[in-house]
């Protein structure tokens, strides 16, 4: 069974930075492509970042220049370092990742529980 837990939301004063955390565990074979979304209350869930298994980044507009997405192979493990935060940035943020697991032939879509990131003064 494969599980994503993230780790790193917060309160944070605008202008401040965060790190988000997403680690994969279970019987995984490979992590191909994971990325970062985030869904307020009554709006869909909108992708903030992406990294393919080619390491092709992308990045949604709202965020481009403050975001940056990364990947620790090793350890299973993806980041979003979130900078010169804005109060809009305020919402839930999910890690997903696609991800082929052992016993399945198919690569599958996994999703952390999410997390809340809080950015007001």
């Amino acid at each position: 069974q494969v599980q994503l837990v993230e780790s790193g939301g917060g309160l944070v004063q605008p202008g401040g930075s965060l790190r988000l955390s997403c680690a994969a565990s279970g019987s995984i074979i490979s992590v191909l492509a994971l990325g970062w979304y985030r869904q307020a209350p009554g709006n869909q869930r909108e992708l903030v970042a992406s990294l393919s298994s080619g390491n092709n980044t992308n990045y949604a507009d709202a965020v481009k220049g403050r975001f940056t997405i990364s990947r620790d192979k090793g350890k299973n493990t993806w980041y979003l370092q979130m900078n010169d935060l804005k109060p809009e940035d305020t919402t839930v943020y999910y890690c997903d990742a696609t991800i082929v697991a052992v016993g399945d032939p198919n690569s599958r879509s996994y999703w952390g529980q999410g997390t809340q990131v809080t950015v007001s003064s």
